[in-house]
């Protein structure tokens, strides 16, 4: 039997209060846009047996994290300095 009760917290507990940032930038619509675009790409390559289209797909979605990034260095991601609702 353990002597710890199920009361007691850790330093690890998460804070349900405080704010995630789930990303609500330009450069990460960005980058979801363009991955989402290359996956459709990519899925249309597969379904048509063209290995040509599917890999290209995986190139964009590659591209997709490249551009992201990119946006988010320029100040175009949460907090950026390309942002007017700083916080």
């Amino acid at each position: 039997m353990s002597n710890t009760r199920a009361s007691q917290t850790t330093t690890n507990e998460v804070l349900h209060g405080e704010d995630l940032g789930h990303g609500n930038s330009p450069a990460a619509w960005t980058c979801v846009f363009v991955m989402m675009l290359g996956a459709i790409v990519s899925c249309i390559g597969f379904a048509i047996a063209n290995s040509i289209v599917f890999w290209a797909g995986i190139v964009v979605i590659a591209a997709g994290l490249v551009v992201g990034w990119a946006m988010k260095k320029a100040g175009y991601g949460v907090g950026g300095s390309k942002l007017k609702n700083q916080h």
